[in-house]
């Protein structure tokens, strides 16, 4: 029994530790963001996680390498998306919103990738997906404060942020996508570090066109100096370790139970918010119980709909087997 426990328990302390370690990751790095812009912010970031990943792979001595050089411009497309477009966009959210927003917003990402599914691959989501991912969608509008601008933060609404922040969960969706596509040829491991490293160029680059062109400027020694403990955390924790802890808790306990541990992270920010002292306004709590209870309803139709197939399966098969033993 302790065999067939212990590897589900494992599995849910990953995914808690890993949610409740990104409802945080918002709560820190807002402060950064005065001293440090996106663009590098995102570059030191996933410069710290690539240090991880390849002291991760060097034990497994040539074999990742030779898989990167086969398949390097797939991966830099889909890291480029999930670290790049995707942590630029939400940390340019997050300067002009609140922590607690973003960290609604990135837990609506399960409906978004059913959407993006639609538009792609022509799969329609149900019903209950439609229904569940504009509720959530409502809850985003609510949280953000366009119903009750005296709500958000200094009386003002907070939807460019937001909206801002929401689009560029689709550069995360359009990542996640890709770990299905290499499920054959790299593990969770290989998939996560080869993204960052055949990625990590290319957020140089965007870093030093943006600082050349005026959309970002190079962090100063004195921003570096108030700031490097919390980069130095976002760089290891969150963007390595959490990733990983993730993956791993997806394997574990399946996909459909995995995106439902997204519902924890603006339940982690909320409450490490309201520890720290700050109060979340009444259409804030509202938004976040539309989006959370969007995600409980869309996990728990996911599950039916995973789940009917099997019992029709076992139906067929106890009728069969009924069958035969009555003509025999």
């Amino acid at each position: 029994m302790f065999k067939t426990i212990h590897p589900r328990a494992l599995g849910i302390a990953a995914l808690l530790a890993a949610t409740s370690t990104w409802g945080g990751m918002f709560l820190v790095s807002k402060n950064v963001l005065h001293h440090v812009d996106p663009f590098w912010f995102t570059l030191i970031r996933y410069s710290l996680s690539a240090l991880v990943f390849v002291a991760l792979l060097a034990p497994r001595g040539a074999a990742p390498w030779r898989k990167l050089r086969a398949h390097a411009g797939p991966l830099a497309l889909r890291g480029i998306a999930g670290f790049g477009v995707f942590s630029v966009l939400l940390l340019t959210g997050l300067a002009h919103s609140l922590p607690s927003h973003g960290a609604v917003i990135m837990a609506t990402t399960p409906m978004t990738a059913q959407l993006l599914r639609w538009v792609l691959d022509g799969v329609r989501p149900t019903r209950a997906t439609l229904s569940t991912s504009a509720l959530a969608l409502a809850g985003v509008v609510v949280v953000a404060g366009v119903l009750f601008p005296h709500g958000a933060e200094a009386g003002a609404s907070t939807a460019y942020g937001d909206a801002i922040a929401l689009l560029g969960t689709l550069g995360w969706v359009w990542y996640t996508r890709g770990a299905t596509q290499f499920a054959d040829r790299l593990d969770v491991v290989e998939y996560t570090a080869l993204t960052v490293l055949t990625a990590w160029p290319v957020l140089l680059l965007g870093a030093l066109l943006a600082t050349a062109f005026g959309l970002a400027a190079v962090p100063s020694a004195q921003g570096m100096a108030l700031s490097w403990h919390v980069l130095l955390f976002v760089g290891l924790v969150p963007s390595a370790m959490a990733v990983l802890a993730f993956n791993h808790g997806v394997r574990t306990l399946g996909a459909v139970t995995g995106t439902a541990f997204l519902n924890f992270i603006p339940v982690s920010a909320l409450l490490m918010s309201v520890a720290l002292g700050k109060l979340p306004s009444g259409n804030e709590l509202l938004g976040m119980a539309m989006v959370v209870g969007a995600l409980l309803i869309h996990t728990a139709s996911s599950r039916t709909g995973a789940a009917a197939p099997v019992r029709g399966t076992a139906l067929a098969k106890r009728s069969g087997s009924g069958e035969c033993g009555a003509t025999s």
